[in-house]
């Protein structure tokens, strides 16, 4: 069995990054303010990222910048001396899409590892092959391959491989999208401006009947045939190590802190509790719990066992759901008085059934029974935006726990996600 295995989480701005690491991630990938793939994100600047550099090394972690966009020649400017920057500061990797960028980056920076985006398509070993004899350091499956495909590309080449685990997936293969473009006619999904049209509402519109449109799904509604369902893929924790895959990727950098903090945790205590129990290890109820209190669309395997049928697309909306919402965030613990300091995120008052989810220990549910300001004056409502407030607790409460509530009308699913059984992974 392989040692261990990479968790690499998102990282849209300082903010998750901090709390990705804080939360378990080994690595986090992010992006500078251009050649990235999420010109809608907040990004790093370059003050940031070095920033980013001595916070994640500090802490004994590693950090991967994007450079994947698919450039055109006016999107080269300047990418040279970024390249320089980025090894100067201590980056460990680049991600990178582009032959072009490729070459220049083995060139100008040859200290920075060569991480092959998804937006490559590496679907095969040969192509894994080409990578790795050309200065690649590690490869990402495109999520098109199942895993027992990685599994063959990984024991045919040396190189590294990474594979999406969770998160939200393109219609178009792996991420080379061309409906955003087409439609809007200046927002280039492959360089770094997606207008998501795959989440919009499609009717069929016959040619000698313009105006008349026809829902495709017999629903008033309308459709959406391009809106996948998110990558869920928990249950397959055992066959990633089997298989031999270096990094297990989340996807989400234009998710919340919420999200990449939740989402990091599940899959640290999964891997951890699969290097503790082997053979023996299954899929724990509050880890599925967990992922469906996130912002998230319903879950899909995608194609990690098999070509997912129709099953793995929403056919009713194309909004996220969930569970819980985060309200609060701890910033420390008074051992003395016994209160917790927790800086709002969204309204809260005396009454709120709450649940704080720690770093490191576990789940804990409390009714908040006593509230005041920073400066202990009673109050019965935290309604200001990042205020600080005491909740006074008698359980000493980690550092960046997370406070949440349950959302109205929310009910977890009877069914909270879809598992193919199969013959290899731990849980069937």
């Amino acid at each position: 069995m392989k040692q261990t295995i990479e968790l690499l989480a998102p990282a849209g701005n300082m903010d998750k990054l901090k709390m990705a690491i804080r939360y378990g991630a080994d690595a986090v990938y992010c992006a500078g303010q251009r050649f990235g793939l999420r010109a809608s994100s907040s990004n790093f600047s370059n003050e940031e990222l070095k920033e980013a550099v001595d916070f994640v090394h500090t802490h004994g972690k590693k950090i991967h910048v994007t450079c994947n966009i698919i450039p055109h020649n006016e999107d080269l400017v300047g990418l040279e001396d970024y390249l320089k920057f980025l090894e100067s500061i201590g980056v460990d990797a680049i991600i990178v899409a582009d032959l072009g960028v490729f070459y220049l980056a083995r060139k100008v920076a040859p200290k920075l590892q060569l991480h092959v985006s998804t937006q490559a398509n590496t679907t095969n070993y040969l192509t894994a092959k080409f990578w790795k004899e050309n200065g690649a350091d590690r490869v990402v499956a495109a999520r098109e391959m199942s895993i027992k495909d990685i599994h063959s590309m990984k024991e045919a080449t040396d190189i590294e491989v990474e594979a999406f685990v969770h998160g939200a997936m393109c219609i178009s293969y792996s991420g080379r999208c061309l409906l955003s473009n087409y439609f809007t006619k200046t927002r280039d999904a492959n360089r770094g401006q997606c207008a998501q049209a795959c989440r919009w509402r499609y009717h069929l519109v016959e040619e000698t009947r313009p105006g008349e449109y026809y829902p495709i799904e017999e629903d008033e509604h309308g459709t959406y045939i391009f809106n996948s369902k998110d990558l869920c893929l928990l249950y397959h924790i055992p066959d990633f190590f089997k298989a031999g895959v270096d990094s297990l990727k989340i996807e989400g950098r234009m998710k919340s802190v919420h999200y990449a903090a939740t989402v990091t945790h599940v899959y640290r205590e999964a891997i951890d509790a699969y290097l503790e129990e082997g053979d023996n290890w299954k899929v724990r109820p509050e880890w599925v719990e967990e992922l469906q209190k996130i912002s998230h669309r319903p879950y899909t395997e995608g194609f990690s066992v098999d070509k997912p049928d129709e099953q793995a697309q929403n056919y009713g909306q194309s909004s996220n759901t969930q569970t819980h919402d985060f309200i609060g965030l701890v910033e420390g613990y008074n051992t003395e008085e016994g209160y917790a300091i927790v800086e709002q995120r969204n309204n809260f008052k005396l009454g709120d059934q709450v649940e704080f989810c720690q770093p490191h220990g576990p789940l804990v549910k409390y009714t908040i029974s006593k509230l005041t300001d920073e400066n202990g004056v009673d109050i019965s409502v935290a309604p200001h935006p990042q205020m600080k407030t005491r909740i006074y607790i008698d359980r000493p409460l980690e550092t960046y726990s997370m406070m949440r509530r349950k959302c109205k009308g929310t009910p977890l699913p009877e069914e909270p996600m879809i598992h193919k059984d199969c013959d290899s992974c731990g849980s069937c």
